[in-house]
């Protein structure tokens, strides 16, 4: 966990009013799906006492945000730089801390394109080349799987669907684990 997401004297609760304001603004987009932070590079303006837990919970000042449709609206202002997470609108860039992934894959399914996973969020995104699935293994031997959704933001794969991974996967070459559109992903070792 990174400590430069704890607020301190940052950002005020006018702050959390403009960041929602403007994400809404820029979520009611004709795009479609979110918006193109990765093309904004707006002045950081400190840190925000946001913290989203390893279970997906988005946590304001020490309460959980209890709407999900703001957290989805967060979710959709999420940006990763340089290994830190931010809200960012066009104007301004707030840190926060992020306990583990900043999303968590509820559920899969197997389509004709491959494994497709939805997050906590509502996005929905198929492992491939560009979105792979990776498995870090802790000390004691968990597990903690993962799936890219979007520019280097990653969805901790739950254990209900990390199991269905590993009743799917098959050896190849020395190694274990499943395809997806195309893609081979280890995501254990052969015993």
């Amino acid at each position: 966990m990174s400590d430069h997401g704890r607020a301190s004297g940052g950002p005020s609760a006018n702050v959390l009013a403009s960041l929602t304001e403007a994400a809404r603004k820029e979520g009611g987009s004709k795009r479609g799906g979110p918006p193109p932070v990765h093309l904004w590079n707006p002045p950081y303006c400190g840190e925000i006492d946001i913290v989203i837990r390893r279970d997906g919970t988005w946590i304001h000042e020490g309460t959980p945000i209890g709407r999900p449709g703001l957290v989805r609206l967060f979710a959709s202002i999420l940006k990763k730089e340089d290994g830190r997470f931010f809200l960012v609108t066009p104007v301004e860039k707030v840190g926060l801390t992020v306990e583990d992934a900043p999303f968590v894959a509820v559920d899969f399914e197997r389509t004709e394109g491959g494994i497709a996973f939805e997050t906590n969020v509502g996005d929905r995104v198929v492992a491939d080349a560009d979105h792979p699935i990776r498995v870090d293994t802790a000390p004691d031997g968990e597990p903690s799987p993962y799936v890219e959704v979007r520019r280097g933001l990653e969805a901790l794969i739950d254990r209900k669907s990390f199991y269905r991974l590993v009743e799917m996967g098959e050896a190849r070459d020395g190694t274990f684990g499943v395809e997806s559109a195309g893609t081979f992903f280890a995501i254990g070792a052969i015993d």
